[in-house]
Formats: C-alpha cells, sequence, structure tokens
C-alpha cells in the first residue's frame, strides 16, 4: 500500500501532466482553426485543377504523355506517404502506417515492386525496420507549416525518379480532414492522373472546345502543376487532421488526468483516514494499560 507521501507525489506529478495536456489542446485548438480554413480553401481550387486536366485529358486520348498514362510495363509503384512529425495525436500516425503496411502486402501480393516517399517523421520511424531498404527518401521537419514551395520540389523529385524509370505508377496516401474528431485515410493516383468524366459534359452535346495551342502541349505543362497542387493540398490536409487529433488526444488526456487525480486523491483520504484512526487506537490503547 503507498504511502502518504507517495500518494501527494503522484497526485502532484499528475496535475502537473494535466497542465501540460491541457495548454497542448489550446494550443492545437488555436493551430486548428486556421488550419481547417486552409484545408476547405484549398478543396475548390484543387477540384477545380482536377476538372481541367480531365477535361483536356478526355480530348488528348491516345496522346504519349506519360504522365498522363503512367508506364505500365514497369512493375513498381510508389507510394508518397504524409504523416506528422510529432506524436501525441492519437491513432493519426498508427492509422497512416497500418494501411501502408497493408497496402505493401498487397501489391507484393500482386507481384509487383513498392518504393516509398516518406513526408513526415513517425510513419517513416515505425516503417524503417520493416520496409527501409524500400525507402527512396524520408522528407520531415515541415509537416505544421505546409508551403507550396516545398510541394513544387516534392513534385519535381517524383517527376525525375518516373523519368528515370524508376517507378510506373505513382500514388499519395495521407489523412483527409473530416472534422475535429474524424479523419479519414485517402489514396489519390498522381501517376497516371485520375480523369474524372463529368456526366452533364457528356450529356450536354453542344459543349464544344477547341485548345489553343494543341491539348498535348497544355498538358506538358500542366500535368507538373497538378502534381505539385495534388500534393500540397495532400499536406494541407494532412496538418488539419494531425492538429484536429492532437487536439482531441489532448482533450482525452486532460479528461482522464483529472479522474486520475479526483481517484487518488480519494485513495488519500482513505489512507489518510485510517493512519489516523490507527493512532488514535495507539493512544487510547496505551492509556488504558496506565
Amino acid at each position: 500500500m503507498p504511502s502518504l507521501k507517495d500518494l501527494k507525489n503522484r497526485i502532484g506529478s499528475v496535475k502537473s501532466t494535466q497542465k501540460i495536456t491541457s495548454a497542448m489542446k489550446m494550443v492545437a485548438a488555436a493551430k486548428l482553426r486556421k488550419a481547417q480554413e486552409q484545408a476547405l480553401a484549398s478543396r475548390p481550387y484543387t477540384s477545380l485543377m482536377d476538372s481541367v486536366v480531365s477535361k483536356i485529358s478526355s480530348k488528348a486520348i491516345g496522346s504519349s504523355i506519360d504522365l498522363l498514362s503512367g508506364k505500365e510495363d514497369i512493375k513498381t509503384h510508389l507510394l508518397v506517404v504524409f504523416s506528422a512529425d510529432r506524436g501525441l495525436c492519437g491513432g493519426f500516425n498508427g492509422s497512416i502506417t497500418r494501411t501502408v503496411r497493408s497496402e505493401i502486402k498487397k501489391l507484393k501480393d500482386d507481384g509487383i515492386n513498392v518504393k516509398l516517399l516518406m513526408v513526415g517523421k513517425k510513419s517513416a520511424d515505425a516503417l524503417n525496420r520493416e520496409f527501409g531498404d524500400f525507402f527512396v527518401e524520408k522528407i520531415d521537419g515541415n509537416s505544421a507549416k505546409p508551403n507550396y514551395t516545398d510541394a513544387e520540389v516534392l513534385a519535381k523529385k517524383i517527376i525525375d525518379l518516373f523519368e528515370n524509370n524508376e517507378f510506373g505508377v505513382c500514388r499519395v496516401i495521407f489523412n483527409k480532414f473530416v472534422s475535429a474528431i474524424t479523419q479519414e485515410v485517402t489514396f489519390k493516383s498522381l501517376i497516371p492522373v485520375e480523369v474524372k468524366i463529368d456526366e452533364n459534359d457528356e450529356n450536354d452535346s453542344s459543349s464544344i472546345y477547341e485548345f489553343e495551342p494543341s491539348e498535348e502541349e497544355i498538358l506538358n505543362d500542366l500535368l507538373p502543376r497538378n502534381l505539385a497542387t495534388q500534393l500540397y493540398s495532400s499536406q494541407i490536409e494532412s496538418t488539419a487532421s494531425e492538429l484536429a487529433a492532437r487536439m482531441t488526444a489532448m482533450d482525452n488526456a486532460t479528461r482522464n488526468a483529472g479522474e486520475m487525480i479526483d481517484n487518488l486523491t480519494l485513495q488519500y483520504n482513505r489512507t489518510r483516514q485510517a493512519v489516523i484512526t490507527k493512532e488514535l487506537i495507539e493512544i487510547i490503547s496505551g492509556a488504558e494499560a496506565l
């Protein structure tokens, strides 16, 4: 049975932890608002970029642009994985890590080789021992502050690897922000480009587009930009999801610390009462003996 001093020290320790988790929750909540607004504001632009690329791609059927169709003869897939640089964000990193493990197993069973481009420390550290040989590169240090310049640099690396025949298909894996308590692990194809056919355009026979210059020239310039845009959008969504997960995790930790303090305080009071009762019994017994 712990002594009164041990219980008092433990209560003080849990109170200190509670102050830290409460502060971390407030910081994450403050940052989340801006990150959430940024993620929601980026979606219309990303969606419109998808739409523009899809419309032009549908007119360029049979084009020889590799970024548009990928390289089916190369049986290697590149997975670009976005995770956090820090922990204490609940199941955010764990869900990404489990999904990547499952996807690697699935691809290997299908006879497809896998390469990993890791953006963020946590999933990279978790997968390094098992799949370290698959890593193309590990990038960390900027998950909390996404910017388009970094996305352009990352897109350039992916295109260079693609042109060197390092892989034939590229997909990005990230946590999409849904709400403060929900994040959804999402796959998106970067190479080949996901072409979405708009049914309204198909049904509208009067919609005739003429492109100047040619569709192929436009796509040669547009597809690298689209790749950077999709990567930037994925990073923004991942950052908002990380902050939401951290806020929720720290809120739970703060409440759990409060419950633990209540339980320890009750145990402390019972122990103190037992000590006092024991001392009184000893004094009364001594008095009666005299």
